[in-house]
């Protein structure tokens, strides 16, 4: 154990020990940091971190929403792991409510709260007492949730609320601004693959462009196969699917 005053400063200090300097420092730390994401794995992975440094709890993590459930956790340690694990088989609990209802629920105990009596089972087994899911949010729905988890019951007061509704904001419109430009990478790829399928036919069949894009559409639905892999087949091969 380091002792008091030592050299370790990367030691985390409960919130309340921090001050009101310390703390608009670590925001600022923290919008930097969500600046320089490279993806959305890496930014979830930047606000749990920061979560471990400015909130009351010993676990935090972020599920992403995909279709109204969630999906690549990332955590802080394996605890968290398990708990999205365990709700991504399909369970109910405060994290699945948060995403749909696009609410923050505060579970003060579990070993009192009744509202998810397997969920509380779980999270009890590993030693979790009291749990703040807040949604992160924005103009197009919720994008994801971040959970924090203590193993101290009723830990979360109204300044770790607080910060974590600020924290989540922030981490919402990054995780939409990395999804977004995955999105356009994404379609600027498939658009340079077809534009080489296309090529690849106007060369051999001697045909224009647009006669080239309607062959290329009529395999991708005739085989019920994305336009974009159609036309990596073709490249790959030199041929049509059949």
């Amino acid at each position: 154990m380091d002792e008091p005053g030592g050299a370790d400063h990367g030691a985390r200090r409960p919130r309340a020990e921090l001050t009101a300097a310390e703390r608009a420092d670590l925001f600022a730390r923290l919008a930097v940091s969500l600046h320089d994401s490279g993806g959305v794995e890496e930014t979830v992975q930047a606000v749990v971190d920061f979560a471990l440094q400015a909130l009351n709890c010993s676990h935090a993590g972020v599920a992403l929403a995909r279709a109204g459930k969630p999906e690549v956790p990332a955590a802080t340690d394996p605890v968290v792991e398990e708990i999205f694990l365990w709700l991504m088989a399909g369970r109910e609990g405060p994290l699945i409510e948060s995403m749909r209802e696009h609410t923050t629920v505060l579970v003060r105990d579990t070993e009192l709260d009744d509202r998810w009596p397997d969920w509380a089972s779980k999270v009890i087994s590993l030693g979790v007492r009291s749990v703040l899911d807040v949604p992160l949010t924005t103009a197009a729905g919720t994008v994801g949730v971040l959970g924090l988890y203590s193993v101290k019951p009723d830990a979360f007061d109204a300044d770790d609320q607080a910060i974590a509704q600020i924290l989540a904001r922030h981490a919402s419109v990054a995780v939409a601004t990395a999804r977004k430009e995955q999105s356009l990478a994404l379609a600027i790829d498939a658009r340079k693959l077809v534009g080489q399928a296309m090529g690849i036919l106007m060369e051999r069949y001697q045909l224009d462009e647009a006669r080239a894009f309607e062959v290329l559409k009529r395999y991708s639905q005739d085989t019920n196969t994305k336009l974009r892999d159609v036309a990596q087949q073709l490249i790959d091969t030199r041929k049509l699917p059949h």
